[in-house]
């Protein structure tokens, strides 16, 4: 009996996810606000500003909007995942992502998107050299080196659970096939 209560407490506190879901979504609205000011002050400034400083300038639209596209996967596919499937009736509009992203694939495209993330704020350093010092910059591409290794090895580490779990399942079922012959 106590062990069936707590089981139910668990499974209902699941729901305690939803307030974190409309803080992402508020913060997407607080991206959304600040991608608008930045795009403000690019079109302001089209005449006064180098070539150089507007695409320093989208670079950073271009990094909120990358920020933006992960909080929406996240948020979506905790849901799915931890929270409550929507059947696949309820999903027309839907782009085909939605609703199939499990635990290995979220972290895939969380890592990726870091990884595109830490590649354009490189490129905004690289591009703005004389305003950073040599150690900044060495940190700046460490940094970045170490999600691309880590995203790396995340996927070989999915690929090869993910193949032994097919050898697994192939080396149960041929016995159950000579068994049928």
């Amino acid at each position: 009996m106590l062990k069936r209560l707590l089981e139910h407490y668990l499974f209902l506190s699941r729901w305690l996810l939803a307030p974190f879901f409309i803080m992402l979504t508020l913060g997407l609205f607080a991206l959304m606000v600040n991608a608008g000011r930045h795009l403000v002050g690019i079109l302001l400034s089209i005449g006064a500003n180098t070539e150089d400083r507007i695409i320093l300038e989208l670079l950073g639209l271009i990094d909120l909007t990358l920020t933006g596209a992960l909080v929406m996967i996240v948020t979506i596919s905790v849901y799915e995942n931890f929270v409550s499937g929507v059947p696949a009736t309820r999903r027309e509009g839907w782009p085909d992502w939605m609703g199939g992203i499990d635990f290995t694939q979220l972290k895939l495209k969380l890592l990726s998107t870091i990884v595109a993330i830490s590649a354009i704020k490189l490129l905004e350093v690289f591009m703005d050299v004389p305003k950073f010092n040599e150690q900044e910059m060495n940190y700046y591409i460490a940094i970045h080196l170490t999600f691309v290794i880590s995203t790396f090895v995340f996927a070989f580490s999915d690929r090869v659970t993910i193949s032994g779990q097919i050898e697994k399942k192939t080396t149960e079922e041929a016995p159950r096939q000579s068994d049928d012959a």
